[in-house]
């Protein structure tokens, strides 16, 4: 079943919250879940909390909790790849932590004068134990070489299939980063995404951009990453 594409485009029509795929849902207040127990990660969640760009430090672009309630999966254990090497671009894409994460904390951005006639951004943060954002980061650089003939991500909730994987030169940001495009399809019509990873200490940012609009109505789509929000969110991890 193809289902995350149809999928984030009913998302887009219904809310500027939701046009993508993935991430456990976060509680009624829109704080980041923890990974573990909420006692035992209070303090990665916080700190997530706090590095999260804010609409003062993206002016033009609101910043919205994210619901998943079109996702493909819901959490990591959930999501698969039919080839083993891609399942770190499988949950990159779906905006689910990657490796062992002490928390994570994803939000939805929009530039505010275009509404849902625009590209959504999404930002995942992850906290990590030492090490541990080092090794997602070179698991993703494995897979976007591994994957260039493209795989099928398959959720709880059905399965996409990317056709193509490319890596993509990006603006240096954080203490190491690598981005690639996907490109799947819908109703015989192409939409290539935008995914770039940062890594600053042991955080990860992964940045997913999408135009469900596009989708909806069976246009071509080249959701490109706006640079102001990977700049202000790389900046803000140090």
């Amino acid at each position: 079943m193809h289902r995350s594409v149809p999928a984030l485009a009913v998302a887009c029509l219904a809310a500027l919250t939701a046009c993508g795929g993935g991430g456990e849902p976060e509680n009624s207040t829109g704080e980041p879940r923890p990974s573990a127990t909420r006692s035992e990660q209070a303090a990665p969640a916080e700190r997530l909390a706090g590095l999260m760009v804010t609409p003062a430090e993206v002016k033009g672009f609101a910043v919205k909790p994210y619901d998943n309630e079109f996702a493909l999966a819901t959490a990591s254990s959930e999501m698969t790849a039919d080839k083993p090497a891609c399942a770190p671009l499988a949950l990159a894409l779906n905006q689910l932590p990657l490796g062992e994460p002490q928390a994570d904390l994803t939000r939805v951005l929009a530039p505010e004068s275009q509404g849902l006639n625009s590209t959504q951004t999404y930002v995942t943060l992850t906290s990590y134990a030492t090490g541990g954002a080092k090794a997602v980061l070179a698991d993703v650089k494995k897979a976007v070489d591994a994957c260039g003939e493209g795989f099928t991500a398959e959720g709880s909730n059905g399965s996409t299939v990317y056709d193509v994987v490319t890596a993509q030169d990006v603006t240096p940001a954080g203490e190491e980063t690598v981005g690639f495009t996907a490109t799947t399809s819908y109703r015989g019509v192409s939409h290539t995404v935008h995914t770039q990873a940062v890594r600053a200490g042991d955080v990860v940012a992964v940045f997913f951009a999408a135009d469900g609009m596009a989708m909806v109505n069976g246009r071509t789509s080249d959701a490109k990453l706006p640079p102001a929000v990977v700049k202000a969110q790389s900046s803000k991890l140090g």
